[in-house]
């Protein structure tokens, strides 16, 4: 018989000690749901195939979007979401500590094509 439990998402932010790491706590139909915490910059970057969605849990995240050769900045308050449309250049943004949630496909890479110090290619899972 499987065991079903449901995940405690307390619990496993509670595991996390490195910032801008993305976690992996759970697959759907293609999909990983990432977990992470932020603070600080991020890189700009995109990803050219795939939409990315952020949630956030604890905390507030901006998001900074090229657009049109103009930068929007986009606020996402605790429990509110933000989709990241593929191919948009974006810069998320935490001036203090904010626990994140990404739902993204599973070939999107964290950085896109962009290598940087914080570029983490070595999923781990929580």
């Amino acid at each position: 018989m499987v065991k079903l439990n449901s995940i405690k998402l307390n619990e496993k932010f509670s595991l996390i000690k490195d910032l801008w790491t993305p976690y992996v706590i759970g697959e759907l139909n293609g999909q990983y749901i990432k977990i992470s915490k932020v603070k600080g910059e991020f890189v700009w970057h995109n990803h050219e195939n795939e939409d990315e969605m952020f949630m956030v849990v604890k905390g507030e995240l901006s998001i900074l979007i090229k657009k049109d050769k103009k930068i929007e900045i986009i606020v996402i308050k605790e429990n509110e979401i933000f989709i990241v449309e593929k191919g948009t250049e974006h810069k998320p943004i935490a001036n203090d500590e904010c626990w994140i949630m990404l739902f993204e496909p599973i070939e999107t890479k964290h950085t896109g094509e962009v290598d940087s110090e914080l570029t983490n290619n070595e999923l781990q899972r929580l």
